[in-house]
């Protein structure tokens, strides 16, 4: 999973992003509510672990703000464990809600149910759009502005892949990990030289390029 930590708690912080990586885990660490709505903002995340109380906007307001965009789960973690605040933070927009002091065993469980249901969800929606491109997940057929696009298997499940974070930046080992099942980087061109043949066909004879490369990160579609 890839997870971004909202936590501004050093001990806690690297107690569990030493626990989240021993599991093998990406993990991002945000210090207070604005660095994590800049994050959420430009990088792809499976999961949002947040806590309650922040400085600056606390972790109620980060869910408002998010409200209406497209975003990760997000799991509240907070020492205020009364049923109505629960009540608060999973009508604010929170899928899960955990008292200080947890489990981690627990916490684990939850987030992998949370992520799992996500990728339900998402695999359910039967089209994607970004701009005039249009992704037909049922038929598996692409198409812009009317024209057909004729796609390989990898150049469907690549575009797929980056078209399910529109607008945001997709790292490249989750590429690797997403497309080609890869859980390492082989040192290759391998993805240089799909994102290169796919840019070509969902990009070449239109005015507004889609797919970019964001220099040793990743890339945007959007």
């Amino acid at each position: 999973m890839r997870i971004l930590l909202v936590e501004d708690d050093n001990k806690v912080a690297y107690w569990l992003g030493a626990k989240f990586q021993a599991k093998g885990h990406y993990l991002m660490l945000a210090t207070s509510g604005e660095h994590a709505l800049k994050l959420l903002a430009s990088q792809v995340f499976d999961i949002v672990v947040l806590d309650r109380m922040l400085p600056g906007i606390d972790g109620i307001e980060v869910l408002e703000r998010l409200r209406g965009k497209r975003h990760p789960p997000v799991i509240i973690l907070s020492t205020i464990d009364q049923a109505s605040e629960r009540v608060v933070g999973l009508r604010a927009g929170a899928q899960d809600y955990l008292g200080k002091p947890f489990d981690f065993s627990e916490l684990l469980v939850r987030m992998e149910l949370l992520v799992q249901r996500t990728d339900r969800l998402l695999k359910r929606e039967s089209r994607l759009y970004v701009q005039d491109l249009q992704i037909d997940l049922i038929l598996r057929e692409v198409s812009r502005s009317g024209q057909i696009i004729d796609l390989t298997e990898k150049e469907f499940q690549l575009l797929h892949t980056l078209a399910e974070h529109a607008g945001q930046i997709v790292p490249r080992g989750m590429l690797l990990e997403k497309v080609w099942g890869l859980q390492f980087d082989p040192q290759t061109n391998l993805i240089d030289v799909h994102v290169s043949k796919l840019r070509a066909k969902i990009d070449k004879g239109f005015d507004t390029p889609l797919l970019k490369t964001i220099r040793a990160t990743g890339y945007v579609l959007g």
